[in-house]
């Protein structure tokens, strides 16, 4: 129960003690400085978000990335890279949103340091005014236990003192179950907040991936559009040269009229530039200029 164990368990029979004061102030210290680690752990995540967001954005708008793609597979790819350009604005959003969630651990933490402040000069104050009294009464003590004459005096001082010192006891101890009750208040708001800021911070980056996810989703949504046909068909529809490939090439004996010969790689037609049959030889086979060699007429001139 909130204001009921601190001032229950942190005595001690000493009355100049304040160990158990001392711990509980140590304790909250040590709270205070892992709210300011935490508060600066989120500064520096929110600083590599938005360094990777800014990054990722600057990959996504200048670096191309198969821009010479055609059809359904460039629209995927178009896709692709406007869900990365929004992812990488998310990053730079939760980086600004790490940069808030600091500065109200930071609030809270000096809202604290301020409630703590006027508890800790009062107890200061009775703490001082409890060694004062204390020294008084034991020097006066002292005095009287070494005294031999005016004893009956010395006696009634002695009991003031002890009257203050015990009025300045009980204040003190008032004053102490007033700090412990603070304190330990203070400490259960602590935990509590930084457990939901701990909380939430694990909120935001689960649904950073969720948002992250649903745009990865945009993305295979697309591809699942992607047809590899349809984009084999747009390019040769885009592209095509033309349904008609080379004809044969065919052998042709330039010794040999051919009616049908076709020079190699050319359209069949008709072939101008064919060398025609050869001249009948006016000499005789006997004319030593003529000669046969098998079926071809060799001429010398």
């Amino acid at each position: 129960m909130t204001g009921s164990l601190f001032k229950g368990n942190f005595w001690s029979s000493d009355i100049l003690s304040s160990i158990g004061y001392d711990n509980i102030i140590q304790h909250l210290n040590n709270g205070r400085k892992n709210c300011k680690e935490f508060e600066d752990f989120l500064k520096e995540r929110a600083a590599i978000e938005e360094k990777y967001g800014k990054d990722l954005l600057s990959l996504s708008r200048k670096k191309p990335c198969g821009q010479s793609e055609i059809n359904t597979l460039k629209r995927a790819l178009e896709v692709f890279k406007q869900q990365v350009d929004s992812v990488a604005q998310c990053h730079i959003q939760l980086a600004q949103t790490l940069r808030e969630e600091a500065r109200k651990m930071e609030e809270f933490r000096e809202k604290q340091k301020l409630q703590r402040k006027k508890t800790e000069l009062v107890m200061d104050a009775v703490h001082k005014q409890k060694s004062i009294q204390f020294k008084k009464t034991m020097d006066l003590f002292v005095k009287l236990a070494t005294s031999k004459t005016a004893v009956e005096d010395s006696d009634k001082a002695y009991l003031q003192h002890v009257n203050a010192l015990e009025k300045v006891r009980e204040e003190w101890q008032c004053e102490h179950i007033k700090a412990c009750e603070v304190f330990e208040a203070q400490e259960c708001e602590r935990i509590n907040f930084f457990r939901n800021a701990l909380w939430l911070h694990m909120n935001q980056l689960s649904q950073q991936c969720v948002r992250s996810d649903e745009m990865y989703e945009k993305v295979r949504k697309s591809l699942e559009m992607c047809s590899i046909e349809k984009d084999i068909e747009y390019f040769v529809n885009q592209r095509k040269t033309g349904q008609t490939p080379p004809a044969p090439i065919m052998y042709e004996n330039f010794y040999s009229p051919q009616k049908n010969a076709v020079p190699p790689g050319k359209a069949t037609g008709p072939n101008l530039a064919r060398r025609g049959p050869l001249p009948t030889p006016k000499s005789l086979p006997e004319d030593p200029d003529y000669t046969l060699i098998g079926d071809y007429s060799l001429l010398y001139q």
